[in-house]
């Protein structure tokens, strides 16, 4: 997926750390405008990542990862 350079969004990766296709999930990761669009994405639907099989998440706008990866597990 091209994230356009201003948009937020999520990339999601397995077990290993290594990125999964949301498609592979059969999720759709949207991407946002605003940073705290993307973060109240993940945190309403973070079970069912987990439930699909991820493991953790990395937030990007456009190319650069802003931080993570985290993991989904509640601790």
């Amino acid at each position: 997926m091209t994230v356009p350079a201003n948009g937020w969004t999520w990339r999601l990766h397995d077990p290993t750390g290594g990125v999964v296709d949301p498609d592979d999930l059969g999720v759709a990761v949207p991407v946002e405008d605003a940073q705290a669009e993307a973060e109240s994405w993940l945190g309403e639907h973070w079970r069912e990542l987990l439930e699909r099989g991820a493991a953790s998440a990395t937030l990007v706008r456009g190319d650069t990862v802003v931080y993570g990866p985290m993991g989904l597990a509640a601790s």
